[in-house]
C-alpha cells in the first residue's frame, strides 16, 4: 500500500517511522491562512482534510493512503498556530510560562473519495522558565516554526512539565486516534508496518 503523509514535519514523519510505518512525503502547499475557525479542534481538523485532499487530488492514485494533520494551540482564549518570528514566539513564551494550554492536532485520513476525520487534545503545562531560557530558546530557531511556540520531542521538551492525553498528539501525530480512523476505512495498523519495506 502507497501511504502519504501531507505534512513536512520532521516529528510526524519521525513518529510514524518510529511506529514502524515508512510513508513517502509530499507537501500539500494549502495556504493556511484561508481558514478561520473561534474553535481550535475545527480549525486544526478543517486543515488537516485541506490538506490530505490537497496531496490526494495531486496523486489521482484511488489507492494511496493520505494521511494530513495540522496543530494548533488553545491558549487564554487564543488559537496559536507558528508564531512566525522570534518576538512573536517570545512574547508567546512569556505568558505561556507556568500556565497550560491545550494543543488541538487535526487528522484526516483519505484512500480514495472515503475520508475520515477527527481530532484529539492533549493539555500541556508549561514550565515556568525565565527570560534567559526564553530567548535562548527562541534564538535556537525551533519555536518559530511549530504550533504554540514549542516542541515537546527537542529543546522544548525541557520546558514542558508535564501533559494530560497523548504524548504522540503533542508530537503531531496521535497514533492511538490514527489507528481507530483507520480501522473505519477498513486499514489494520498491523498491515501498515511492513508497508513500503
Amino acid at each position: 500500500m502507497r501511504i502519504v503523509l501531507a505534512s513536512q514535519s520532521p516529528a510526524r514523519l519521525a513518529t510514524l517511522r518510529a511506529a514502524g510505518i515508512e510513508p513517502e512525503v509530499v507537501v500539500s502547499g494549502v495556504d493556511e491562512s484561508l481558514v478561520v475557525s473561534d474553535d481550535a479542534s475545527v480549525l486544526a481538523t478543517q486543515l488537516a482534510r485541506l490538506k490530505a485532499r490537497a496531496v490526494a487530488h495531486r496523486l489521482k492514485d484511488d489507492d494511496a493512503l493520505v494521511i494530513g494533520c495540522d496543530s494548533v494551540l488553545a491558549f487564554d482564549g487564543a488559537i496559536l498556530g507558528k508564531p512566525g518570528d522570534a518576538d512573536v514566539a517570545r512574547e508567546r513564551w512569556r505568558a505561556m510560562r507556568g500556565r497550560s494550554g491545550v494543543l488541538h492536532t487535526g487528522h484526516s485520513a483519505r484512500m480514495g473519495q472515503h475520508e475520515v476525520a477527527e481530532s484529539a487534545a492533549t493539555t500541556v503545562h508549561f514550565a515556568d522558565v525565565t527570560d534567559a531560557e526564553i530567548d535562548a530558546y527562541v534564538a535556537s530557531g525551533e519555536p518559530l516554526a511549530v504550533a504554540g511556540a514549542f516542541t515537546i520531542d527537542g529543546l522544548g521538551g525541557a520546558f514542558v512539565e508535564r501533559i494530560e492525553g497523548d504524548h504522540h498528539n503533542v508530537v503531531g501525530l496521535s497514533l492511538p486516534l490514527l489507528r481507530r480512523m483507520l480501522a473505519r476505512l477498513d486499514v489494520a495498523w498491523t498491515d501498515l508496518w511492513t508497508a513500503g519495506r
